[in-house]
């Protein structure tokens, strides 16, 4: 089981710099996350949404989560599983950078993040965090996603 750092505002955020976080316990993706996924972004690839197709037909012996969906749990899993922050007001998507998907994340793996905090500073009336983060899906040698988060506190 992964273990939920709790630090006290942004004095207690300072102490995690360079410390990793993680790795969370694996989240199972299934076909009907991917499914309502493509629904949201009307990514409607073979690759993504029809298992018949991409076995016979795709690289990757199956279907695949699209990048961003996997981009897009690292909130709920970075702020939920591995991180608390008391004594902020609140946090704020600011943004993501470097972002990159080394390899395919299939369809029936359980994903990993790991996430370290690398930088923070002020910003208008709060502090910037850049957290360094590396999804893995189980199966793969390579992560399935790498990439930065910056999150605003206030």
């Amino acid at each position: 089981m992964s273990e939920l750092r709790v630090v006290d505002g942004i004095e207690g955020l300072r102490t995690l710099i360079g410390v990793e976080l993680g790795p969370t316990d694996p989240l199972p993706v299934d076909q009907a996350m991917v499914d309502a996924f493509a629904d949201v972004t009307r990514d409607h690839q073979f690759i993504h949404v029809d298992p018949e197709r991409a076995a016979r037909e795709g690289p990757f012996g199956g279907t695949v989560a699209h990048g961003f969906l996997v981009l897009s749990l690292v909130p709920p899993l970075l702020l939920g599983s591995l991180l608390r922050v008391d004594g902020v007001t609140t946090i704020v998507n600011y943004g993501v950078e470097r972002v990159r998907f080394p390899a395919p994340t299939r369809v029936g793996a359980g994903l990993t993040l790991q996430a370290t905090l690398t930088e923070l500073g002020p910003k208008g009336d709060g502090h910037l965090g850049r957290f360094g983060l590396v999804f893995h899906a189980t199966g793969s040698p390579k992560p399935c996603c790498v990439g930065e988060l910056l999150l605003l506190f206030v």
